[in-house]
């Protein structure tokens, strides 16, 4: 199996620390909001990354973090606390915020048909993980203290820049100007005084009451659940520049342990008309906003596959429904195999099948290639249709998209034109069983004839 590391900018054939055992940490949400349509491509992409390593036979150990304590609302440090954000918005608590976004996270990824992370612990309870990993970068003298906060000196581990590929002498700009700093890519550890007086997030440490910056939460929640070094660590490409890059400084440093992480994972972003997509500017997408468009969500789990995971993918009308479309075809085709009574297999070209799609998912997750070998076994004639199923069937466990469980809803109207197109044709009234074709297929759905009786599918 072979993963593009994003520490080494090249595809590298995955080992882990422990034979057939990963340890795999994902960025989770913030809770202050839904969950927009950008992010839910990074838990796809991470879900895909899960069901292939599965499929290889590794035990995965996946930690994903809910983000439920105060923070500025960009990596750089600046701008507004969102959750303070969302409590003023719905004129709430921020912990009823979090309480509330939590649960709908959980909703959406459930009916993505993702995988449930091991463990999703919550920053809010990590308080004194975190608050210990400062104190040992302390003790090391990584650290000082400044305006009231605690700083990582960014200086002092020199090979900062190593993630992301940073140039540093070009860095001002990156953040807005802090006083306090030393370093312009210095971060805080633990605010004791910040621009906002009035969060309702505070708790005790050596340094004051206030609360964590954002970076130390996931250092201290993946070695907590995954140990001091580990295998895979996911999120989108937003990351790289900042948030993932503090991360490894503060716990190469606090863990003596190089590198932390072995393989660095980024997805690409969404983009929406050929926009960029953002909670910040209130430009953005939610699983609810497809739904009531009847955009069923695994529609866009299979419009998340129409695209590598590195590759910018650009959602607009025609192409959701494009991919809506095509699932329908692949459920209806689905449905349509596992009627059938043909039991003879040809082991031999089974096999070359599996080979190609684990080589395709073994190439760096090459879904869209998996997809497109998915279509060209349905119509390779010389599988059988149990042939076929069972491919598929198999092809599932990684794609996710439930194809063993679905069944088409036909409306009362459709069924009771196939009704008496059945009649017409009985009485040998070809010419009124042409009519009634054609008037379901303006109706949107397609009629297909066979030895079992009519098949309807929708367009």
């Amino acid at each position: 199996m072979k993963l593009y590391n994003t520490l080494t900018r090249k595809k590298e054939e995955f080992k882990p620390i422990k034979p057939k055992e990963v340890g795999m940490y994902c960025c989770g949400p913030t809770v202050y909001n839904y969950a927009h349509l950008g992010n839910l491509r990074s838990f796809v992409f991470e879900d895909i990354l899960k069901r292939a390593l599965v499929y290889n036979n590794y035990k995965v150990n996946h930690i994903m973090n809910i983000t439920d304590v105060g923070h500025l609302t960009s990596d750089a440090d600046e701008g507004e606390d969102k959750m303070l954000k969302g409590a003023k918005r719905e004129k709430k608590t921020v912990w009823q915020i979090a309480d509330f976004y939590t649960k709908a996270f959980f909703e959406d990824i459930k009916k993505l048909n993702i995988l449930k992370p091991d463990k999703t612990p919550k920053a809010t309870e990590h308080i004194q993980e975190m608050i210990n990993i400062i104190k040992i970068l302390e003790k090391k003298g990584y650290t000082y203290q400044s305006g009231g906060n605690i700083y990582f000196n960014t200086k002092k581990f020199k090979n900062y820049s190593k993630l992301a590929r940073l140039k540093l002498t070009n860095q001002k700009e990156r953040v807005n100007k802090d006083k306090n700093k030393k370093n312009p890519t210095d971060f805080v550890l633990w605010f004791t005084k910040s621009k906002f007086q009035n969060q309702e997030m505070k708790w005790d440490s050596p340094w004051g009451k206030g609360y964590p910056g954002w970076h130390i939460e996931c250092s201290a929640m993946s070695s907590k659940y995954l140990g001091k070094q580990f295998d895979i660590h996911c999120g989108g490409i937003d990351h790289i520049p900042v948030h993932h890059t503090n991360e490894i400084a503060q716990s190469e440093c606090a863990f003596d342990k190089k590198p932390w992480v072995k393989y660095w994972l980024h997805n690409e972003f969404l983009l929406i008309n050929n926009g960029k997509m953002s909670k910040s500017i209130n430009n953005f997408l939610t699983l609810k906003s497809l739904e009531d468009k009847n955009i069923p969500p695994l529609a866009l789990r299979y419009f998340f596959f129409t695209a590598h995971y590195r590759k910018k993918l650009n959602l607009t009308e025609k192409s959701i429904q494009s991919a809506k479309n095509s699932l329908e075809k692949l459920q209806h085709q689905v449905n349509l195999l596992k009627e059938s009574k043909e039991i003879k297999t040809n082991p031999k070209l089974v096999k070359k099948y599996k080979e190609s799609f684990i080589n395709a998912i073994n190439d760096d997750l090459n879904i869209p290639k998996a997809l497109a070998l998915t279509w060209d076994l349905l119509k390779d004639n010389q599988l059988s249709a149990k042939d076929k199923y069972n491919l598929l069937k198999d092809f599932d466990k990684v794609f996710g998209l439930n194809l063993n469980k679905t069944k088409e809803s036909i409306p009362e109207e459709i069924k009771k034109l196939i009704s008496q197109r059945e009649k017409a044709r009985k009485n040998k009234d070809f010419k009124k069983a042409d009519e009634i074709r054609n008037k379901i297929q303006d109706k949107g759905y397609l009629i297909e004839d066979s030895k079992q009786g009519a098949r309807v599918r929708k367009k």
